[in-house]
């Protein structure tokens, strides 16, 4: 007997609440053309920090730690690809790590973005809404790792930010953003 695959929370509202209300607005006949969230990708950059070679284990370390309490996987450590005298960087330095949620770690994930960790941030007003590429993809910077309610900031010697990018299928910035508004991402209000 096949076991029944249990929704996230957000995904059960995406399929449920959020489906017919696209399908509405924007005049889409068909399921498959929905635009829907593919993955979500982390990156941390710490090529500037690993010229202090005292701290570069504790650096790589702190990164590693975060982003695997954060996301629940391992991240990959990124090289750079080219040579840039002006930032002194190297071909084949260690630029950063990254980490690429997908699935169900995706929604929790976002779930616990937009509800946990987005409240903690000091004088939060909101996301910018026009984060946006012309794919419809939603990029979102965060200045340290301590809004997480994972992350114990009396155990961690660097603080660090890093940047969050929501990847979406099928879609534009207005199906992306209708899309990120119903799921509950608290975008910035324009007071007149």
């Amino acid at each position: 007997m096949v076991a029944q695959k249990t929704k996230t929370r957000l995904e059960a509202k995406y399929q449920e609440e959020i489906t017919p209300k696209l399908m509405e607005k924007f005049g889409l006949p068909n399921l498959l053309q929905l635009p829907r969230v593919s993955k979500i990708v982390v990156n941390v950059g710490v090529g500037r920090h690993l010229e202090n070679q005292k701290l570069k284990q504790d650096i790589t370390d702190t990164v590693i730690s975060t982003l695997t309490q954060i996301s629940g996987q391992k991240p990959v450590l990124r090289l750079a690809k080219k040579s840039v005298a002006n930032f002194k960087v190297r071909e084949g330095a260690p630029s950063g790590y990254m980490v690429t949620v997908r699935r169900d770690r995706m929604w929790h994930f976002l779930d616990r973005l937009m509800n946990l960790a987005m409240p903690r941030i000091r004088d939060f007003r909101g996301v910018k809404a026009g984060a946006f590429d012309k794919a419809g993809n939603y990029s979102i910077g965060l200045t340290e790792q301590g809004i997480w309610p994972e992350i114990n900031m009396a155990h961690v010697s660097f603080s660090h930010g890093m940047n969050v990018n929501i990847c979406f299928e099928r879609s534009n910035p207005e199906m992306s953003r209708f899309l990120l508004e119903e799921l509950g991402m608290p975008f910035e209000r324009k007071d007149d």
